[in-house]
């Protein structure tokens, strides 16, 4: 039964539409915590041991933050996977050209294969950058997020890839709220509207608050 509903274009989109809607439920949290930056270090540092100690006694050191890794990495690789097949999928339906023009899509969704993409991208950086701080070793200080976060965000690279990977987010979320709605049966006539707005206002909310941190740190408000 489960292998009949992966198969299916249907089973695909479900699939697409629950990872996605857990991945947004992350985002929506981590963005509350980013913010935690713009009242100091104090703040933002225990934050940051807090989501190491959730769960003590009955859960170990990190055990819950890796098991919220865990159920990430399934998403976004349930996710990554169904899009990529679904999108072989469509291409085999149509091997040849249009004969009339396609009625011209959003910008949102013309770049939604290209902005998953990005993220992707973004996602593998953002480890490297600020959990591992592989990419700059020198400077990387372990136990001092605080820190860490400055001064990432005090150099321009840094902070074009991570405002270009959140425009790129604003955009994904606001085409695949409102996709996902329609996958798992919430959308109607009658709340298409409202469905809209959510996912136009959750898209401007996750990309402001995101963009939020390098611009407090370039602007000096957080240093």
């Amino acid at each position: 039964m489960a292998r009949t509903m992966w198969d299916s274009s249907v089973g695909k989109k479900t699939v697409m539409a629950v990872s996605g809607l857990i991945m947004l439920a992350y985002l929506v949290v981590h963005m509350i915590g980013n913010l935690k930056i713009y009242f100091g270090a104090g703040e933002f540092n225990h934050y940051a041991h807090w989501l190491r100690t959730i769960g003590e006694p009955f859960m170990h050191y990190e055990w819950t933050l890796w098991l919220i890794r865990i159920v990430l990495v399934v998403a976004v690789a349930a996710h990554a996977t169904s899009a990529y097949q679904l999108s072989r999928r469509d291409i085999k339906a149509r091997p040849s050209a249009y004969v009339h023009a396609k009625p011209r899509a959003s910008y949102a969704t013309r770049t939604m294969r290209w902005g998953g993409i990005i993220l992707g991208l973004f996602v593998v950086w953002h480890v490297l950058d600020l959990t591992t701080g592989t990419v700059h070793p020198g400077r990387f200080e372990h136990g001092h997020p605080y820190q860490n976060v400055v001064g990432d965000f005090s150099h321009w690279y840094s902070n074009v890839i991570y405002i270009v990977a959140m425009l790129a987010l604003g955009l994904h979320v606001r085409h695949g709220f409102w996709s996902a709605a329609q996958t798992l049966g919430v959308g109607s006539r009658t709340r298409d509207r409202a469905l809209k707005t959510l996912a136009n206002v959750l898209a401007l909310l996750l990309t402001a608050g995101f963009i939020a941190v390098p611009v407090g740190v370039m602007t000096g408000v957080v240093s």
